[in-house]
C-alpha cells in the first residue's frame, strides 16, 4: 500500500504501486502502475470521483500510470456540448451514419462479439502482450466482468453484419470509452473514429457533459489521434485544462 485517495463522504481508497514493467505503448520504456483497492466497492459515483483524477478502468482494476520520470500518458475528455468535427470527422460521420446502424446493447458476453475482438487484436496488434491471450476468459476479464457500475456495448453494423463494438461506462457525469474493436477489412471507413463521434452524440442525448477516452500518448501513434477531438480537457494531475484547435495539447511547464 503507498498512498490513497479521496473517496465518498471522507473516507479514502488505498492504493498500490506496481514494479516496474515492461511499457505497453513506448518502446524500451519502463512503466509503473497505480491500482486502486481491488476489495473496495466500485460503483458509478466512486469511479466518477476517480476517472476526474486521471484514472482508467480495466475489467475490475482501475488505475492510473506512475511512471518514473515520465508524463507522457495524459488523460483525456471531451466537453461534448462543445465538440465540433473537423472536415475529417464530418466526411466520417456522414458516410458512416447513412451506412451504419447502431445498436446499444447491455454488457454481456456475446460470440459474435468475441470472434471480432480475436480477429481485432491478431491483426491490429499481433506482437502485443494483448495477442498472447486471446482466450474467452481474458475477454470475459477485460470487457464483460462486473464492476459495480453500468456498461453498454454500442454495436456497429452494415446491414445484419458486425463491423464495431465500442464498450462504453456509464457515469453520472459522462460515458467513458472503455475500449473499441472492430472488424480489421473495415478499416478503411475509420470505424474507430465513427465510434467516438457516435458516443459523443450518445452523451448528449443523455445529457451528460463529457466523454473520456482515457490517456492520450502523442509518441504513440495508436494513442495519438484523440488530440483530433476539439475541444478537448487534458487533467495536468490538479486540474482539467481545455484545449481549443488551433492550441497545442501540450502539458510541459505545468
Amino acid at each position: 500500500m503507498t498512498q490513497s485517495v479521496d473517496h465518498n463522504h471522507g473516507r479514502h481508497l488505498s492504493l498500490y504501486m506496481t514494479a516496474d514493467h515492461a511499457c505497453s505503448y513506448l518502446d524500451d520504456q519502463l512503466a509503473r502502475t497505480l491500482f486502486v483497492d481491488p476489495t473496495a466497492r466500485i460503483d458509478n459515483a466512486t469511479y466518477q470521483i476517480l476517472i476526474d483524477q486521471g484514472f482508467r478502468r480495466s475489467g475490475a482494476h482501475v488505475y492510473r500510470p506512475a511512471c518514473r520520470g515520465c508524463a507522457h500518458c495524459v488523460p483525456v475528455r471531451i466537453p461534448v456540448n462543445a465538440f465540433q468535427p473537423d472536415r475529417s470527422q464530418r466526411r466520417n460521420w456522414k458516410r458512416n451514419a447513412s451506412e451504419l446502424s447502431l445498436v446499444d446493447r447491455p454488457s454481456a458476453f456475446v460470440d459474435e462479439h468475441f470472434a471480432l475482438y480475436q480477429r481485432y487484436l491478431l491483426d491490429r496488434h499481433p506482437d502485443g502482450s494483448m495477442a498472447e491471450d486471446t482466450s474467452e476468459e481474458s475477454y470475459r476479464r477485460f470487457l464483460v466482468e462486473h464492476w459495480g457500475g453500468t456498461t453498454r456495448f454500442l454495436e456497429l453494423r452494415l446491414e445484419d453484419r458486425l463491423i464495431g463494438v465500442a464498450v462504453t461506462d456509464v457515469l453520472n457525469q459522462g460515458l467513458s470509452a472503455v475500449y473499441t474493436f472492430f472488424d480489421p477489412e473495415e478499416r478503411a471507413r475509420a470505424p474507430g473514429t465513427f465510434a467516438v463521434l457516435a458516443q459523443i452524440e450518445a452523451a448528449r442525448r443523455l445529457a451528460l457533459p463529457y466523454l473520456y477516452l482515457g490517456y492520450w500518448i502523442g509518441a504513440c501513434r495508436k494513442m495519438s489521434y484523440k488530440e483530433r477531438f476539439r475541444p478537448i480537457e487534458a487533467w495536468d494531475g490538479q486540474l482539467w485544462r481545455r484545449f481549443e484547435r488551433a492550441e497545442k495539447l501540450s502539458l510541459h511547464g505545468h
